[in-house]
């Protein structure tokens, strides 16, 4: 019988450890975000498809409007028809538009291009309402949560994985849901494990 009870405490023992091994094998499995990941937090937005920009011409006020980022990253605009906007900073859009009215259409056009709408944000995973969600600029993962309803009773409420896309790469990492999202951003929240 006492050899029967060790060979339970040693089974015990090897379970515990086995245990202990899968979990560390498992957190092994994280990565530190690249560099990049949150170095673009900091570089001047580019736009892409979904983001809804005012351009103004002053003095033109047929060509003063919205216009929406296409599926292929184009805008459509009176006049001078699509214009490439994927990629670009609003900076680099009002130029490629300068340009493009000057080319036989206006003399000394005075171009200006805002942001009016974000493209959104999606929140995934153990939150109450999983889907998409406009962007607010300062948004932090923690906000997108919020904004989603909250964690459920399983969330994991201290760290998020991001997906995010990067001069055409796509990263995810995991971070602190006080991370700041950038548009275009999807939030992940993990199932936690007790």
């Amino acid at each position: 019988m006492a050899q029967s009870l060790q060979e339970i405490g040693m089974f015990t023992r090897l379970i515990a450890v086995l245990c202990l091994a899968l979990t560390v094998a498992a957190c092994s499995g994280y990565r530190q975000p690249p560099t990049a990941f949150h170095d673009i937090l900091t570089k001047p937005y580019r736009l892409d498809s979904s983001d809804v920009l005012r351009v103004i011409v002053f003095g033109q006020q047929d060509l003063n409007n919205t216009y929406t980022v296409d599926q292929a990253g184009y805008i459509a605009m009176p006049l001078i028809g699509s214009v490439a906007a994927r990629g670009l900073t609003v900076r680099e859009l009002e130029s490629q538009i300068t340009s493009r009215l000057k080319n036989g259409y206006l003399r000394d056009p005075d171009v200006s291009v805002e942001v009016a709408t974000y493209r959104p944000v999606f929140v995934m995973g153990e939150v109450t309402n999983a889907g998409q969600y406009p962007y607010v600029a300062g948004m932090t993962a923690q906000n997108a949560i919020a904004t989603a309803g909250g964690f459920t009773p399983r969330g994991q409420q201290n760290l998020v994985d991001i997906t995010r896309q990067i001069n055409g790469e796509v990263i995810s990492g995991r971070v602190p849901i006080t991370d700041p999202v950038r548009p275009g951003d999807t939030i992940y929240v993990r199932e936690r494990f007790f």
